[in-house]
């Protein structure tokens, strides 16, 4: 195997990986929206911790979408700019998730 082979094989093996989380993190963010429903419901609190975790979903999901695109994609300089993109995408939506965590915690305790 020549090393730009290899090299194309680890970027679609990230794309793959990308495309995979990104659509169960779709479905952690739509549970983390009910759950915060039903919390703000017996408790009362008003949070916006479901419309973060909404854009987190929407993120997630976009991630999810050009990082599938990318899989697809034959051009490799195409494949590297948009799997760079869905892994900015990606983190951002992550990271926004964990500051929903944080703020759930802080309301909690």
């Amino acid at each position: 195997m020549t090393q730009e082979s290899f090299v194309e094989k680890q970027e679609e093996n990230i794309s793959i990986h990308i495309f995979s989380v990104s659509a169960a993190m779709v479905g952690v963010c739509v549970t983390l929206i009910g759950i915060l429903n039903i919390i703000s419901t017996l408790s009362r609190l008003n949070t916006i911790c479901d419309e973060l975790a909404s854009i987190g979903a929407i993120l997630f999901l976009i991630a999810c979408i050009i990082s599938y695109t990318a899989i697809k994609t034959k051009d490799r300089k195409r494949r590297y700019k948009l799997e760079k993109t869905a892994d900015i995408i990606f983190l951002t939506a992550l990271f926004l998730i964990v500051g929903v965590c944080v703020l759930i915690v802080r309301k909690l305790i």
